[in-house]
């Protein structure tokens, strides 16, 4: 009786753990949120930064609601770890704004500053052409006008009285000597005595112990002393041309032969001399139309057109000077007055960039190129600068894309001190 019991029990046993098993099967729990896989996100306290979970949930110090861990990259960024490791001497990750560039033909024109002067082909120098001494002098003040056969001094020359009286002398004593009195009749011409002067020595037997001279030039007189022309390391520049200054050249001085004693200058040319930067001079020429303002003239535009372009630069000066030729009958314009001038160019067509897109490092200019979610430096070959574009002529297609702004990008010390040490 008692086996029968205990196999009763045993069955009973069995048919219990069949159904548990097999309710357990029929029936399976989720896993818990902590058991699942994890995404490698982490969620903290913003109170307990020491909190550290892989689920959401509440912070076990204060029960605030945990929250994601700041500067995890969000999903479907577009940041993988190569771009982040890109060097960041030549590449940026940032989200400023991209353009292209344009290919179009843009009508160019360059504006310039520069100044008044004198136009240095109307300078004309009046020489001695002989020795002697000032008896008479004509001319008060610098800048004063004369006209082409004014008396402007009178000299007296020992030579010149020599040579006179030898023309006398054969005048009279040897008329058929033809050809020693043209002789001598010619030195006194190319000594500087006019046709008329001679004439009169010859009719009246007299020579002039204080012969007049006549200026061959029309113009406004310079002192040499305190003249552009006359090279002396003493004048200062507000002196060049100042008509307070005494004239160096007086009565009673002794002069020698071939020496200056006036420029003369004529007014009513001048020169406008223009200063062109370096990066519009590519698209500098001659005969180009230019139009020229000046405070001397307010309300007005003088026309004109370049007449030269100097081959060479100045001792520190970075700009080219064109020259253009201003017609001054009126006297209204002043050396040494500032103009602005305008010169227009033939239509440039090329690749065009604005400005705030190129960035200027002196020795060289770049762009950020865009390349997928960064950006990358690249060294460009700029031409001619008109308003706010730039002319792109090497380094850049219309496929490309381009931050819009270049200094944004540019870590400027560390930036440039890399780019040139890797030249």
């Amino acid at each position: 009786m008692k086996g029968n019991m205990k196999n009763i029990k045993l069955i009973i046993i069995g048919l219990f753990a069949a159904a548990f098993s097999f309710g357990s099967c029929s029936n399976p729990k989720p896993a818990p949120a902590a058991a699942q896989v994890n995404s490698g996100v982490k969620y903290t306290c913003p109170m307990h930064s020491q909190i550290m979970e892989d689920h959401p949930g509440s912070c076990p110090i204060c029960g605030m609601t945990l929250v994601k861990k700041s500067g995890q990259a969000s999903e479907g960024a577009g940041i993988s770890l190569n771009t982040v490791l890109q060097p960041v001497n030549s590449t940026v990750i940032s989200s400023v704004n991209a353009i292209a560039p344009q290919q179009k033909e843009v009508s160019a024109a360059i504006s310039a500053e520069g100044y008044l002067d004198f136009d240095t082909r109307t300078f004309n120098n009046i020489a001695s052409r002989f020795s002697g001494r000032i008896e008479k002098l004509y001319i008060k003040s610098a800048f004063q006008e004369i006209h082409k056969g004014q008396r402007i001094f009178d000299i007296y020359s020992p030579d010149m009285v020599n040579a006179q009286q030898d023309l006398i002398y054969l005048s009279k004593n040897s008329p058929g000597e033809a050809g020693l009195i043209t002789a001598a009749r010619q030195k006194l011409l190319l000594l500087g005595m006019t046709g008329s002067q001679v004439s009169q020595v010859v009719k009246s037997g007299k020579a002039f112990y204080s012969l007049p001279v006549y200026s061959p030039y029309s113009g406004h007189v310079h002192d040499v002393a305190h003249s552009q022309m006359s090279g002396s390391p003493t004048v200062k520049p507000e002196e060049s041309f100042n008509s307070n200054l005494p004239l160096a050249i007086k009565e009673g001085m002794y002069v020698q032969k071939g020496q200056t004693i006036f420029n003369v200058v004529d007014p009513h040319h001048l020169w406008a001399v223009l200063k062109i930067s370096h990066t519009a001079v590519s698209g500098l020429r001659l005969n180009q139309p230019v139009k020229i303002t000046s405070a001397d003239l307010p309300g007005e535009a003088i026309e004109g057109k370049v007449n030269f372009i100097e081959p060479f630069l100045k001792d520190g000066d970075k700009s080219t000077s064109v020259r253009v030729y201003i017609t001054n009958m009126d006297h209204l314009l002043k050396v040494n007055s500032l103009v602005v001038a305008t010169i227009k160019t033939a239509a440039v067509n090329g690749l065009w960039l604005p400005g705030a897109a190129v960035q200027d490092l002196g020795q060289s200019k770049i762009v950020w190129i865009k390349e997928g979610s960064f950006y990358r430096a690249r060294e460009v070959i700029t031409g001619v600068t008109e308003g706010n574009e730039v002319q792109i002529k090497r380094g850049l297609s219309v496929t490309d894309s381009v931050a819009e702004n270049a200094q944004y990008l540019t870590d400027s010390e560390s930036f440039i001190k890399t780019q040139r040490n890797e030249k």
